[in-house]
């Protein structure tokens, strides 16, 4: 059995191979390491102590690694969720830090769950299968997009901000008027070291030793006295399990917010996942997916976090240091909370602009740039697909990115809808002298038509859109010697009344004209569909035929005493 198809908890450790346990621990370790200062800064964003993120970091990502059939995908405290989060409790009045927002947030993440629940149980993965690629790819890159504006004001010594890209792109400006000139030149130093080192070395960990260099850094030249932010400090421990506090909460609000974070969380999720997984060649099972991803919420309601969500960017470095399984995601909050435990004294030693940096490089491969720039070679119009649900995400934000992707992918469907129907495949066919068979007289010049008569090959279902272009082809064949009209509907799908009518009503105007009319090669249920929807004479006058040369057998014998009295009537 596969291993996208094993069942049971931590199914893809399932035939483990012992070969990949170096490179899984090491790259658990990375993502631990740079989970660090994501996870405390969209904490804060939420309106927790940054703490809680490290917190939210060890049972959510551990649980969704339990459940999920994705190998590499890994879940954490992320941006969206947080803002929205964030923006809850600011629409409430609640102070970010407060005892009322510890006590709103975690609910919020309690009823997310509840809501993927439902979504697990209505089976609403399968919504996936509408979204197209372009539309897929032009999602996820504008999530990277926006993540990547909300860091860059960390690089120059100011904070994150939320919002979609005219706020973010303000608050960059607004940042750039005091810049930190030691924050940026740590944060720009960093950002080049790891480029060039994914481009010359990229097996090399070099997220890790710059990281280690930064603290170093803290340690030897003191960069707290230049104004460069360094992580919050961290008391050591982890609270264990904390229950939702339901008397200092109103439900009804938080009920009708976590259902947008519910939405998100699988929209993302599932956009993401699918995206990683036909990259790397396996399969995931999108009801499943949203089922990890309300059990990993309820954990984080039970450990005061906020929602969590699929993490792009530290998928996008699991994938890029080779992570195999989801033994990844175990390390990592194994890791994290031994982080809790023992060496919370090491984060007040991490530069924020050097991390910022790490987390800026994740990103940069998120964005599809090779995908847009394909696009426009091989299909402009997917290209501006690409292009509208990238920026729905930007300047709209992330519900309507959804919104937006889900409406281009139905036009899309039903756009190609169209198009089948106003040009169904369909040709004439013809002989090859020598040779068996009916070919394609525009595709094979050798091909001739049959003489005296007319071979249609329709290869749509027959429905009151195309029953007239079906119908024009055939008049518009007939030559004056033409003795029969043989139509091979193999490739007819289905009929509906007006085309059963239509084509009865072609049928008995052709034999009016002395022209015989047969339709070859139907499946049995459409032979039953002409027998219901019409008035049955093609079936009661013998004109439904098992195959093409049956049907030309007949013509034939129905051409030759023609024939010859015409012979006969010269010769007189």
């Amino acid at each position: 059995m596969e291993k996208e198809q094993a069942k049971g908890l931590f199914c893809t450790l399932q035939g483990y191979s012992w070969r990949y346990l170096p490179k899984d621990i090491f790259v658990g370790i990375i993502i631990a390491a740079v989970s660090i200062p994501i996870a405390m800064g969209y904490a804060e964003v939420s309106g927790l102590p940054p703490v809680y993120g490290l917190y939210g970091s060890v049972l959510p990502i551990i649980v969704f690694a339990a459940v999920t059939r994705s190998r590499q995908f890994i879940l954490g405290v992320d941006a969206t969720p947080a803002a929205l989060a964030g923006a809850t409790i600011a629409s409430f009045g609640i102070v970010g830090g407060s005892p009322e927002a510890m006590a709103f947030v975690p609910m919020m993440a309690l009823f997310t769950c509840l809501w993927l629940l439902l979504f697990y149980f209505l089976k609403a993965g399968r919504i996936v299968n509408f979204i197209s690629s372009p539309v897929m790819g032009g999602f996820i890159s504008g999530i990277g997009v926006e993540i990547i504006l909300m860091q860059i004001p960390k690089l120059m010594g100011g904070k994150a901000e939320a919002g979609e890209a005219p706020e973010l792109l303000g608050h960059i400006l607004e940042t750039a008027r005091d810049i930190n000139s030691v924050s940026l030149l740590l944060g720009v130093c960093s950002l080049v070291i790891i480029l060039a080192a994914t481009r010359f070395i990229p097996k090399f960990p070099m997220p890790i030793f710059v990281m280690a260099a930064g603290a170093g850094l803290t340690a030897v030249l003191h960069l707290e006295q230049y104004d460069v932010a360094l992580l919050s400090h961290v008391d050591p421990g982890f609270p264990g399990i904390i229950l939702p506090d339901f008397a200092n909460v109103e439900i009804t609000h938080v009920v009708g917010k976590s259902l947008m974070v519910a939405a998100v969380v699988m929209a993302e999720t599932l956009l993401a996942e699918n995206e990683f997984a036909l990259k790397n060649g396996y399969k995931i099972n999108e009801n499943r997916e949203i089922l990890a991803c309300a059990l990993a919420n309820g954990a984080a309601a039970l450990t005061g976090s906020c929602p969590v969500n699929g993490s792009i960017s530290r998928t996008s470095m699991n994938d890029q240091y080779g992570g195999h399984t989801q033994l990844v995601s175990v390390v990592a909050g194994i890791v994290m909370l031994a982080l809790l435990f023992t060496g919370t004294g090491f984060i007040e030693y991490l530069p924020v602009p050097v991390l910022t940096a790490i987390v800026i490089c994740a990103l940069m491969k998120v964005v599809e740039v090779h995908l847009a720039l394909r696009l426009w070679k091989v299909r402009k119009r997917d290209f501006w697909i690409f292009v509208a649900a990238m920026l729905g995400v930007l300047f709209l934000g992330t519900v309507y990115g959804v919104v937006i992707g889900m409406l281009l992918s139905f036009i899309v469907v039903i756009t190609e809808v169209i198009v089948e129907v106003a040009n169904p495949p369909r040709a004439f066919l013809g002989r090859i002298p020598e040779r068996e068979g009916l070919y394609n007289l525009q595709e094979r010049e050798e091909a001739e038509p049959i003489h005296q008569m007319v071979v249609y090959q329709f290869g749509e279902r027959l429905f009151f859109a195309n029953i007239k272009i079906f119908q024009q082809d055939i008049e518009n064949s007939i030559k004056e010697d033409t003795k029969a009209v043989i139509v091979d509907g193999g490739a007819i799908s289905s009929i509906d009344l007006t085309a059963a009518d239509r084509l009865e009503i072609l049928a008995d105007n052709l034999e009016k004209q002395g022209i015989h009319f047969y339709l070859t090669e139907v499946p049995k249920h459409l032979e039953e569909q002409l027998g219901f929807l019409g008035e049955g004479t093609l079936i009661r006058d013998e004109k439904v035929l098992p195959t093409v040369e049956e049907a030309v057998l007949e013509v034939q014998k129905e051409i030759e005493p023609e024939t010859e009295r015409e012979a006969g009537k010269e010769t007189e």
